[in-house]
């Protein structure tokens, strides 16, 4: 419980995106609009919505932090996210009614969680030191 407590004070706003992406994941309720007619826009809406969130994060751990834990970043800031977004997908397609699992969007998700990664290792060039 201290460790989610000290996470939920260091990473506020990467927490709130988080909750965030599980509720629009697991909520049925979506209203149609007119981007509904742009191609893969799902699948944008996914990518965007997993690089941001773990963008968050890497500007949050980049405020925090002088050197980079390449471990905890491996884990913390790619792997964990990734498996996340696999878990909600599997979470629609067995534990919803009105919403389904799809693989392309768990490599949508997948895709936003490593470019954020990428951008956040570029820009730490900038702000730490390795």
């Amino acid at each position: 419980m201290k460790y989610l407590l000290q996470l939920v004070r260091n990473y506020p706003y990467t927490c709130i995106c988080v909750a965030m992406v599980w509720i629009l994941s697991l909520t049925p309720f979506f209203p149609e609009t007119p981007l509904d007619d742009v191609a893969f826009i799902d699948k944008w809406t996914h990518f965007i919505m997993y690089g941001g969130t773990f963008g968050v994060l890497w500007i949050e751990y980049l405020r925090r932090h002088t050197r980079l834990d390449a471990r905890k970043l491996f884990l913390l800031a790619w792997l964990c996210p990734v498996l996340m977004g696999g878990l909600l997908e599997l979470l629609q397609a067995y534990c919803t009614t009105t919403r389904n699992g799809d693989w392309l969007d768990f490599l949508a998700n997948s895709i936003g969680v490593t470019l954020a990664s990428l951008f956040g290792l570029a820009v730490s060039r900038f702000f730490t030191k390795s």
